[in-house]
């Protein structure tokens, strides 16, 4: 019977040890049953913290190539935007294009050839010329040189406070690259003064600001991506731009603004090619201007540069005139093949505020040679 006592106690532990756990687990079961107070577990009241912000819609919108040019007619023609084109309004176009394209008409209205100009090409295109060369080619023209002056003068060109006098200042504050740019832009200047009527009374101006802004936008692309002559490729802006002043001679200052869109964007390109024709430019620089006539990615690196040259251009104009934010300019700007570093310093160049040559006063002192 003694061996009976240690499974006794043995037994005896073990029912209470099962005891214990069951009243711990039912007080256990209390305690979860009441409430526990959230304020207790937070650190903070939640009543007191800010809204999350709220996500705006995309301040800097992408920008086809339609929609820029289609903005840049508002711009300039005073169109208003969404309405549809009229069945009277085809027809005034189609009357339009039948006037424009009469021969007389179009002697009448096409601009002559500066006379400097095929010298100018030449002497561009040599490498061998030296900026004093092509100074005594221009000094031939003693209104030509006022021109180059006011052109270099104004706040696009400048580059410094001091205003540019002679010409030897002019060689030394833009030098060599910057001294042919003035003067093809001087050359052609002249040609764009125009004046416009009604809404679209800046018409002009705002396509001189739009040619030269191309123009500074072609010049990178086809010395560094096309590594064809960059003063070709500016040529080819300036003349782009002389075509809508040709178109809007032609038509009618005075013409319905959405007639003059649709004119301007059906026709410029090939007035830009016929202008071309009649000044004698080379096969190449023609070929460029058929490139633009369609939507059919340009295949030459002339006219690659031109394509982006006067779409960067005309970003840049309605960045100006505060119609679209630097943003949309960057997020629109079509692939240039341009390195970072080149294609910052394009943008800043062509963001800078544009001063029409025309509203600079000419310089009071002689210009010398």
């Amino acid at each position: 019977m003694i061996w009976l006592l240690p499974l006794l106690l043995i037994a005896g532990c073990g029912f209470a040890a099962w005891t214990a756990l069951r009243r711990r687990a039912s007080a256990a079961g209390a305690s979860a049953a009441e409430p526990v107070g959230i304020e207790s577990e937070v650190p903070f009241d939640l009543r007191h913290v800010s809204e999350p912000p709220l996500l705006l819609a995309d301040s800097a919108p992408f920008l086809d190539r339609t929609e820029i040019f289609r903005r840049l007619r508002q711009l300039e023609l005073g169109v208003p935007g969404g309405g549809q084109q009229e069945p009277a309004h085809e027809r005034l176009v189609a009357a339009a294009l039948a006037a424009i394209g009469d021969p007389t008409t179009r002697k009448r209205d096409f601009p002559r050839r500066p006379n400097l100009l095929p010298q100018l090409i030449r002497a561009m295109n040599d490498p061998g010329v030296s900026v004093r060369q092509l100074v005594a080619i221009v000094a031939r023209d003693p209104a030509l040189v006022g021109s180059l002056l006011q052109v270099a003068n104004s706040s696009f060109y400048r580059m410094t406070p001091r205003p540019i006098e002679t010409i030897e200042r002019a060689i030394v504050v833009l030098g060599n690259e910057g001294l042919r740019s003035v003067m093809a832009a001087a050359l052609m200047q002249p040609i764009f003064q125009t004046s416009g009527a009604g809404a679209a009374q800046r018409f002009p101006e705002l396509v001189w600001e739009h040619a030269a802004r191309s123009a500074h936008a072609a010049i990178p692309h086809a010395a560094l991506v096309g590594r064809v002559n960059p003063f070709t490729a500016e040529l080819l802006c300036l003349v782009s731009g002389l075509a809508e002043i040709v178109l809007f001679r032609a038509v009618g200052p005075s013409a319905d603004p959405r007639v003059m869109a649709a004119v301007l964007d059906s026709q410029s390109a090939a007035f830009a090619w016929h202008i071309g024709t009649e000044w004698g430019l080379s096969e190449e620089m023609l070929a460029a201007f058929e490139e633009q006539m369609t939507f059919v990615e340009a295949a030459t690196s002339l006219g690659r540069a031109l394509r982006f040259g006067r779409c960067a251009g005309a970003l840049a104009v309605l960045h100006t005139h505060s119609v679209i934010d630097e943003s949309s300019v960057r997020i629109s700007l079509p692939p240039s093949g341009l390195s970072p570093a080149h294609l910052e310093s394009l943008l800043t160049r062509l963001l800078r505020p544009h001063e029409d040559p025309r509203t600079v006063s000419k310089p009071s002192s002689a210009h010398r040679l």
